[in-house]
């Protein structure tokens, strides 16, 4: 069962630090290669550059929570709900269904 998993390639859990300006600061954010893959996948999705997609995903971040405890896990996070099928623009297109299917049930 564990040998998929076991026998991975140990290059995609190499750590890479990656320089980033976020908020106008430069940063270093250090994430294993495979999460950095996925992040420039979501970037590329969104017609953005991986930098500019990161800096974008903080502001909101911090626009809605107020404060991101730990960003790095967070960027993790954003790779594990892209895997599950959850996609910036289709998922906030749905919000509006959601609440109306709500409401009806609420009726």
């Amino acid at each position: 069962m564990c040998r998929v998993f076991a026998g991975q390639d140990p290059e995609g859990y190499r750590q890479i630090n990656r320089s980033i300006r976020i908020d106008g600061h430069s940063t270093s954010i250090q994430l294993e290669a495979t999460f950095w893959a996925l992040l420039d996948e979501i970037a590329e999705n969104q017609n953005l550059t991986t930098p500019k997609f990161i800096s974008k995903l903080y502001d909101e971040a911090i626009e809605i929570n107020g404060a991101i405890p730990n960003f790095a896990s967070m960027l993790r996070t954003t790779c594990a709900l892209y895997l599950r099928g959850h996609r910036p623009g289709m998922d906030e297109q749905m919000v509006p269904k959601r609440q109306a299917a709500q409401r009806i049930a609420l009726s």
